[in-house]
């Protein structure tokens, strides 16, 4: 019900917008309304995109055969989009807002108990030359895969490296800045503050703050459309693109299993709380076609294993450990793509009493209008050393207006 109420409220506001404003109908992919205010001191997009998603599963039964483990159909993703300028285009805003129950799920007493409805929410102020600040709620300048917009990923979804070291969303600020070294070589910096604990939490800090730096070299020049972020090379980059980067990430006394993702841990006293520090390395390549991305993640904990003030274990950990994605594709000039991405996740067994974990992912794609419309669909196999294997497979339709 609170869904149908927020839409309505939307479009409400919108129409009403329309009639005071000048109002353009833009062509598939450029949003559904761009609205210009009368004296053109502000400007907003609104747009929505739409992620239908199949799967099969198939693992190993008692007898060690491969048999059919479930299957599953839903919405994966459901979004509403706002941005543009306020008062000056050196001063941007971005909202979104996520409605399918996989956008809004994980409500606790931290959130007050509401659906986590806000994804971003965020002005971007350009306050001199190359420098910008964020202020709000959205991505940390974490692990690139995250950065990547899921609307924009080469394959169906991202990897399971991302599945265990990213650092997502966060309330706080952001420092962004660009420079030359010469006419094509630019480097990009990024360090930001937020609260430590993830997005929409409202009661209070818990623990430390989290602090996070991102530094990226492109000795080439800007990917064409900036698109050095964006999955697969759609702009068939003329001459080589290349990034290099690295991140760091300390969460002081952090609370949470994953620095500011999972669940949070608890002793007999109250909160866990120890210093997580997660280092991120990465690479895109791009040409004539050609994709490449690589990244490495690690991550350790000052004391991993929570504990009661007694000395016993309670149950809760940190996950350390490190991990490796790899994946690659060629865009053919039909606009089909095949791709493929190799994943090992290894965690510290010794503290989570966890195996190695690797992914072998296979993957096709058809792109109809870009990233804006298209279909997907990839087969993964999943081994786990001295444990399971299991086989995934999906297939996804995005539509994005």
């Amino acid at each position: 019900m609170k869904v149908k109420f927020i839409i309505l409220g939307l479009f409400l506001c919108v129409s009403a917008s329309s009639l005071a404003q000048e109002t353009n109908a833009p062509k598939f992919g450029k949003g559904i309304l761009n609205l210009v205010g009368q004296d053109s001191t502000w400007t907003m997009k609104v747009a929505a995109r739409m992620q239908f998603l199949g799967i099969g599963q198939w693992g190993e039964n008692e007898q060690g055969n491969l048999a059919s483990v479930g299957s599953n159909f839903l919405v994966r993703r459901a979004r509403l989009k706002f941005n543009g300028f306020a008062y000056s285009p050196k001063f941007k805003y971005k909202i979104e807002l996520g409605l399918s129950n996989r956008d809004i799920s994980g409500a606790s007493e931290f959130t007050h108990d509401a659906p986590r409805y806000i994804l971003d929410a965020f002005v971007m102020w350009n306050f001199h030359k190359n420098f910008e600040l964020w202020i709000g709620q959205t991505k940390l300048p974490g692990n690139i895969e995250r950065v990547v917009s899921s609307a924009n990923l080469q394959m169906v979804d991202r990897s399971l490296l991302n599945n265990r070291f990213t650092i997502d969303r966060d309330m706080g600020v952001q420092l962004r800045h660009k420079f030359n070294i010469s006419e094509k070589f630019i480097v990009k910096e990024v360090l930001a503050i937020s609260q430590g604990e993830g997005r929409n939490v409202t009661k209070g800090n818990l623990g430390g703050y989290q602090y996070t730096a991102r530094i990226d070299f492109l000795p080439f020049g800007s990917f064409t459309g900036n698109t050095e972020f964006v999955g697969s090379d759609l702009k068939r980059e003329v001459k080589p693109k290349l990034m290099i980067g690295a991140a760091y990430d300390f969460n002081n006394n952090a609370v949470k299993t994953r620095s500011n993702q999972g669940s949070y841990m608890f002793t007999d006293t109250g909160f866990y709380e120890t210093d997580v520090k997660t280092l991120y390395i990465n690479s895109i390549f791009k040409y004539n076609g050609f994709s490449f991305m690589g990244e490495f993640a690690d991550r350790n904990a000052g004391n991993a294993v929570a504990r009661n003030e007694d000395g016993t274990a309670t149950g809760d950990i940190v996950q350390v450990g490190y991990g490796l994605n790899v994946m690659s594709g060629y865009l053919f000039k039909n606009n089909w793509e095949v791709s493929g991405r190799y994943t090992s996740v290894e965690l510290d067994k010794s503290i989570t009493n966890k195996n190695k974990e690797t992914q072998y992912t296979l993957g096709v794609s058809k792109y109809i209008v870009g990233h804006k419309l298209k279909v997907q669909t990839d087969a993964t196999y999943l081994n786990e050393i001295n444990g399971p294997e299991g086989l995934i497979y999906r297939l996804q339709l995005e539509v994005h207006f």
